[in-house]
């Protein structure tokens, strides 16, 4: 089963900066690897990141919760700046902080 999984930077294009992109990169590599899961691809825009990787929706939650997890305390540790990710206010566009899950084939 493939999952699609994408989280987008809560304010601006912070995936604009190489460091910040290779780190987020990495670590969605780095937590594949740790757990197993098969990750078919990264597709890094300026304010996003889609992972698709081999897995059910509840691993693709957690998946997305670990990587949402380790990215924020690292860039809130490196830059002293709020989280990378996070959760909009309610009435907001709904253009950040999201991840979105889409599953193609197979069963649950």
């Amino acid at each position: 089963m493939i999952c699609v999984l994408r989280l987008t930077a809560l304010h601006g294009t912070p995936l604009d900066d190489a460091g910040v992109r290779r780190n987020v990169e990495a670590a969605a590599r780095a937590i594949g690897e740790r757990e197993g899961i098969k990750v078919h691809g990264l597709e890094v825009a300026p304010n996003s990141i889609a992972i698709t990787i081999d897995a059910d929706r509840l691993t693709g939650l957690g998946f997305a919760a670990e990587l949402r997890r380790v990215t924020n305390q690292w860039y809130e540790q490196k830059y002293r700046d709020g989280p990378l990710w996070g959760t909009p206010m309610p009435g907001d566009d709904g253009t950040g902080g999201e991840w979105e899950r889409e599953d193609r084939g197979g069963d649950d």
